[in-house]
């Protein structure tokens, strides 16, 4: 379920470069000038704490989401719920620094529902101008297919799922009896290899994509030459999914074309941004949870003899070791080759610890491992190192959710995979949805996990 969804974002993503640095604009800039205009229009002056409001909401709303492919009400709800939360994080922000005196209420009023408002309408007109694109004589770009596997069958519905490109897609050409073929391929082949140049000749073509084995290689080569003579734009597709992409792009270095398969999404200003995320949030949730750790400290100690900070060695960024903090929850303190997971009514829990570690409150001293810049807010969540060990084996490119830090909390965790997995296919959907993350990931898909966190926290009955 998830590569093709990949697929899509990954390996067809430059034609819609334009589409897509519209999109990553619009959202911090709407917020940002609609907040501008509303203190101009109520002639409050632009200082220093409006200035901060505009750099703090640019980096938390860049880069925007691309909704122009959303249905109207789709992208409007989502607009709604994202603004919303974003508010929730402004005002807990002003109320951890007591700044709320700073900005007038009309002011922040007129923002609060103008901004979503804005955000519709631009959304409403990025589609319309995205349809008339299409609708335009000679717009409609036709494509087909050279390979009639599984993988020519995942770019065929790729080229399908692109609706602001206007791809008709043609059919397949493939050398082997249909019966070799995959279904969906077999009922719409158009002959082989020796039939592809006199066809996109004859029919115009536009886009050639190919999708052979690696093994093909004098096929394809000679294919090419054939092709050369056409106008057609080719593109060769490799089959690369049997390892997890992610964040795979074509680079270039220093004059050499590097295709990346495998990188970290935080590099550059992505790196700066979630960076700059974890410290301000972690460090205004410390501020307003450090009642709570005292709370929490004292009942621990009360419980049952031993530390209140139970510390385990952890796998972090590249795999390397890290130390996380936990509030201490059970009588044992499982550290070494071999670590046994929480199960329902294990003895080794106290009745104190049942309840924090059902609520993840036995969680919360690891914002100050976000602090240290071992983990972040929202990643992958971190496992022991002997489970490491265990699943890597297992699990194909299980250790591909250590290419960036572990997280308080993360995708898998608000989509129910949250609590012990005893079984091999809890955990391979648990990575799945880690690789998920660092396909898709911005900043406000960090805000919408760290939301609906609170509300798993307190309502789920897989933890314990």
């Amino acid at each position: 379920m998830y590569e093709d969804r990949s697929y899509k974002r990954t390996f067809y993503s430059a034609p819609q470069s334009v589409t897509s640095l519209v999109a990553a604009f619009l959202e911090p800039t709407i917020t940002v000038l609609v907040f501008v205009l509303a203190n101009l229009w109520m002639d409050e002056p632009i200082a220093g704490p409006q200035l901060t409001v505009c750099l703090l909401v640019f980096a938390l709303t860049f880069p925007g989401r691309n909704r122009f492919r959303d249905g109207l009400l789709a992208a409007s709800v989502d607009i709604v719920i994202s603004w919303l939360l974003l508010l929730i994080i402004l005002l807990l922000c002003a109320y951890a620094t007591r700044s709320l005196h700073f900005f007038a209420e009309e002011t922040l009023l007129f923002w609060a529902v103008v901004t979503p408002l804005l955000q519709c309408a631009a959304t409403w007109v990025g589609r319309k101008v995205l349809q008339l694109q299409a609708s335009r004589p000679g717009s409609r770009r036709s494509a087909i297919v050279v390979g009639g596997g599984g993988l020519g069958v995942k770019v065929a519905r790729a080229l399908s799922g692109l609706e602001e490109r206007n791809v008709a897609f043609l059919g397949y050409f493939d050398d082997r009896v249909d019966e070799r073929l995959h279904e969906s391929a077999a009922s719409n082949c158009l002959g082989g290899l020796k039939d592809v140049a006199s066809f996109v000749r004859a029919h115009g073509v536009h886009e050639v994509f190919i999708t052979l084995p690696l093994g093909s290689q004098p096929r394809i080569i000679e294919l090419l030459d054939q092709l050369q003579g056409t106008t057609a734009s080719l593109f060769f597709v490799p089959d690369v999914f049997g390892i997890g992409i992610i964040q795979g792009r074509l680079q270039d270095m220093n004059g050499v074309p590097v295709v990346g398969i495998c990188e970290t999404p935080f590099t550059g200003i992505n790196e700066l941004a979630k960076r700059v995320s974890d410290l301000v949030l972690a460090s205004i949730i410390l501020i307003l949870i450090s009642p709570v750790l005292l709370a929490l400290a004292i009942g621990v100690k009360l419980s049952s003899p031993g530390p209140i900070v139970f510390k385990q060695r952890r796998n972090g960024l590249d795999g390397n070791e890290i130390i996380v903090y936990k509030f201490r929850s059970m009588t044992t303190m499982d550290n070494g080759p071999v670590v046994l997971q929480a199960k329902p009514n294990d003895p080794r829990l106290t009745p104190f610890g049942a309840f924090i570690r059902r609520t993840s409150l036995d969680e919360l001293p690891q914002f100050v491992n976000v602090l240290q810049g071992r983990m972040s807010i929202v990643g992958p969540r971190p496992h022991a190192v002997a489970h490491n060990e265990e699943y890597r084996q297992l699990i194909k490119a299980y250790m591909v959710r250590h290419k960036v830090k572990p997280g308080i909390t993360g995708w898998a965790q608000v989509n129910g995979h949250r609590g012990e997995t005893e079984t091999i296919e809890k955990m391979q959907a648990r990575v799945e949805y880690d690789l998920e993350y660092l396909r898709n990931w911005s900043l406000a898909l960090d805000l919408q996990i760290i939301i609906r966190t609170v509300r798993v926290a307190f309502f789920n009955t897989k933890a314990y």
